[in-house]
């Protein structure tokens, strides 16, 4: 682990778990927990955590392994405890549906929220938080609308580009496709970087992923295990430089 310099404070991180951007004007860590940290605000943001998607499979006749809770939660806890938020803000769809407020999945959280109880929890809500009702309020959670502005960044469920802002948003579970030389691929998680635009990838921990596609001048940072991966861009050729060299 190292210390490192974010804003006026020094966060826990490893070099090869997150990275450290300018957005917006502002300082940024991206980490390979699937979570970005505004330094100068000590905010905590992070997108898609569907707790209680497990239980709404099991409700509806659905086998799936239990535990899945109890692991975003752990991951989760490691990144407050390392980045030491004011605020975590979620980017929609915290709850996956109705079924999601069962009496484990509940029980766990408002025992994750005792240990936390100075933190402040934000919700700007997304189209499963609006399936699923509103959240307990013994999670002392404040939502808002879609998109929430602050300073020069708007935060967002869906993926948009807002005028005269930098925009944080969640929804697309975005994913990067790689090829290896033995013709096999495998599909990360992934931070999609454009100009204007942030989509983080999905934090919970029983999420699928959407693999994106990437234009001229994004950046994307892919998600192996516990390492944070610059993923180069593709070579993109201009419709002239094709016509030239058709022409050779």
């Amino acid at each position: 682990m190292t210390r490192e310099r974010c804003g006026r404070q020094t966060v826990t991180t490893s070099l090869l778990a997150a990275t450290q951007v300018r957005i917006g004007g502002a300082t940024w860590i991206l980490s390979a927990q699937r979570a970005a940290f505004w330094c100068e605000r000590r905010w905590l943001v992070l997108a898609d955590v569907h707790f209680g998607k497990a239980a709404t499979f099991r409700a509806l006749g659905v086998p799936v392994p239990h535990g899945t809770t109890a692991d975003t939660l752990a991951r989760l806890s490691q990144l407050i405890d390392r980045m030491q938020p004011s605020t975590i803000i979620f980017l929609g769809d915290l709850f996956h549906a109705r079924e999601a407020h069962a009496t484990a999945t509940l029980a766990a959280l408002y025992e994750w929220r005792e240990r936390y109880a100075a933190l402040e929890l934000l919700l700007v809500e997304g189209n499963h938080d609006r399936k699923a009702g509103a959240p307990p309020a013994a999670l002392r959670l404040h939502c808002e609308s879609d998109p929430w502005r602050v300073d020069d960044f708007a935060f967002c469920h869906y993926p948009r580009f807002v005028q005269d802002a930098s925009a944080f948003a969640g929804h697309l579970h975005p994913a990067i496709r790689l090829a290896g030389r033995a013709d096999d691929s495998v599909r990360l998680p992934c931070f999609w970087l454009r100009d204007g635009l942030t989509v983080l990838p999905a934090f919970g921990a029983f999420t699928g992923g959407a693999t994106i596609e990437r234009e001229e001048g994004d950046r994307v940072l892919a998600v192996a295990g516990d390492r944070l991966v610059n993923v180069p861009a593709p070579r993109y050729e201009s419709m002239a430089t094709r016509a030239s060299g058709e022409n050779t």
